[in-house]
């Protein structure tokens, strides 16, 4: 390992040298690089190498790169680049290389390579040979790049190289490992009608420039996207998928030499993806930027009877798609086409009513229907609530949760609406939900009905429900709100008493006691045997899992606890502080704190065994 460390560092002799002869850098200062360099070296040559060490060498090597530049600009000398420049940066690439080589998944060196090469190797003259790297590696390692670095690399290529060919066998090589990648088939995609489009510009150049190509002429095929729809064609065969046609298409569109193109993938998107909402959807949305009839439209109102007939349009691609495939999926994209648009502000009221009549008439067919989704009730609700229809409204509550009987998020905001409207027995409904839905996921529900009955039963009526509501499922959180209600209705004595009731009925909640010692505290003399108390029963609970809960400056602590306790503030009779730190040992008896330390310099409380000396 020495002989191979020694042997890189004789290799840097001729670039120290120059690098002191022509005053970039003084005796001293390559005596420390030396040093520093030496040091790097060795740890790469470990038995076991970490990739911080890399990066940490690579870093340094970045840095003396950086220095010599600015030194450079400082004297203004440009000069023996070739032997100062390039054997380091031919280092920091060697370093990347065998840094890759050995965490081949690890993408962000392989980009830290990428960059480093971007600002260094192309600026230097060195050919830019990074991406064509890439493609060299034997399939095995190869296969293990990220799709994402086969694109930087073709668009580099692309780019930077101004080369398509070499683009091309980039994504060629790509696909071999990355065969159904739906990202590398569209940045190739891309890539032949970016290619095909600076061909068009080129011979529009040359033609209007007179030129006499000789025998050259430019393919009309790939002139009309031929090799784009090549790979278009392949990418379909791999990949079935409508949401990835659309995808070519939409690349397809920047372009405006590619209306055959475009023809060509919306045929085989209508003709294999029928039975797809997603196409339909597609075509559909399609309509609304379709081109007009060439008028122009002065008038707010003229404008509104335009859009009105290109969503009319929208509606019957829709209803063609439903009658299809009347599913739920494509119900509920027909649903958010009709609230996308009822939500876009416009002044002309006809159009808003047209567009809520619309959407009010689609979702009573998809319930109608039984495909109407549990999400789109909530936008029902709301659009018969503005609109004033109570009955409609409450007449949808009802059937949603028909429709959805065991969604606890349906009855809330069912429960939630009749309450508001004041229509049907709340207390039946309540019972009614609550026997549909999961135990487990019922809070919801009991929290919903205590508002309900704190706002509009007795007292009485509101306990017996917090009485009922104690299954183990909800015990924890109804306790804490029994215990908040009780002080608010009935005080303190009230509040002590649903605590002395509850205290034993497992589950128990930290925040249950925590909220009694609240009380307990908001009253104008405390006692602190109910403190204690409070704080018993929760170490009981939680002491042996949880007992830092309870080590504030007031409150006790376990038995047997040492603790280090600083005691500035604590003075004896004669004036001196006590000492710094006390260490006490608490038993479970008594958890008074020390107030008053003894004047013979050692303090001690009834019932607790502790000690501290005291320093004069």
């Amino acid at each position: 390992m020495a002989e191979i460390v020694q042997q890189r560092i004789e290799d840097r002799i001729p670039e120290l040298e120059q690098l002191e002869r022509v005053g970039l850098f003084t005796k001293k200062e390559v005596k420390s690089v030396v040093k520093r360099v030496t040091a790097l070296e060795y740890k790469l040559h470990r038995l076991i190498v970490n990739k911080e060490d890399f990066i940490a060498y690579i870093q340094y090597e970045i840095n003396v790169l950086e220095l010599i530049k600015k030194r450079r600009a400082h004297i203004h000398y440009k000069f023996k680049r070739e032997e100062i420049e390039f054997p380091i940066i031919h280092r920091i690439h060697g370093i990347f290389r065998r840094a890759t080589k050995k965490w081949k998944d690890d993408v962000q060196l392989w980009l830290s390579h990428v960059a480093f090469c971007k600002k260094w190797v192309c600026k230097a003259g060195i050919p830019f040979l990074h991406v064509k790297s890439y493609a060299s590696y034997p399939p095995w390692q190869a296969r293990l790049l990220v799709s994402a670095l086969w694109i930087m690399a073709a668009k580099s290529e692309l780019e930077d190289q101004d080369s398509s060919e070499s683009a091309r066998h980039l994504f060629l090589r790509a696909l071999r490992f990355h065969p159904n990648n739906k990202k590398v088939y569209q940045e190739y995609f891309r890539m032949e009608l970016l290619h095909a489009e600076k061909l068009r510009k080129q011979k529009a150049e040359l033609e209007k420039a007179e030129i006499d190509l000789g025998e050259y002429e430019f393919s009309p095929a790939i002139l009309s996207g031929r090799l784009a729809d090549v790979v278009y064609k392949d990418a379909t065969g791999k990949i079935k998928e409508a949401e990835f046609v659309i995808s070519l298409l939409n690349i397809a569109a920047i372009f405006d030499f590619t209306k055959e193109l475009q023809d060509s993938i919306l045929q085989d998107l209508q003709t294999n993806y029928a039975a797809d909402s997603l196409m339909w959807d597609f075509m559909a949305r399609r309509e609304l930027e379709a081109p007009g009839l060439g008028e122009e439209h002065h008038s707010a109102k003229a404008r509104a009877l335009d859009i009105n007939r290109r969503e009319e349009r929208c509606c019957q691609l829709y209803e063609e798609g439903l009658r299809v495939i009347s599913t739920e999926p494509m119900w509920s994209r027909y649903l958010d086409f009709c609230l996308e648009r009822l939500k876009r502000k416009t002044n002309v009221q006809e159009l808003k009513e047209k567009r809520q009549e619309r959407l009010l008439g689609v979702l009573q067919r998809a319930h109608d229907a039984s495909l109407l989704m549990e999400d789109y009730y909530k936008s029902w609700l709301q659009i018969l609530l503005s609109s004033g229809d109570a009955e409609g409204a409450a007449s949808v509550a009802m059937a949603a949760t028909e429709r959805y009987h065991k969604s606890v998020t349906t009855w809330s905001l069912s429960l939630q609406t009749l309450v508001q409207l004041g229509s049907g027995d709340p207390a039946r409904l309540f019972q009614e939900a609550l026997t549909h839905v999961n135990p487990k996921e019922s809070l919801p529900l009991w929290q919903l009905q205590l508002q309900w009955s704190t706002a509009n039963q007795t007292p009485e009526d509101t306990e017996a429900i917090f009485k009922v509501s104690a299954v183990p499922t909800v015990a924890m959180e109804m306790k804490d709100s029994y215990l908040n209600w009780s002080y608010t209705t009935g005080g303190y004595k009230k509040a002590r008493k649903t605590f002395k009731s509850l205290q034993e009925n497992r589950p128990l909640s930290k925040s249950f006691f925590t909220r009694m010692v609240e009380i307990e505290k908001e009253q104008e003399a405390p006692k602190m045997n109910h403190l204690r108390e409070y704080y018993e029963r929760a170490l009981q609970e939680f002491g042996t899992s949880d007992d830092g809960k309870w080590r504030g400056a007031e409150h006790p602590r376990p038995a047997g606890e040492l603790r280090e306790d600083p005691l500035e503030s604590h003075e004896v009779p004669g004036g001196r502080k006590c000492g710094e730190i006390c260490f006490q040992i608490h038993s479970a008896s008594d958890w008074t704190r020390v107030r008053e330390p003894a004047a013979s310099g050692w303090c001690r409380a009834p019932g607790v065994t502790e000690m501290c000396e005291t320093t004069t």
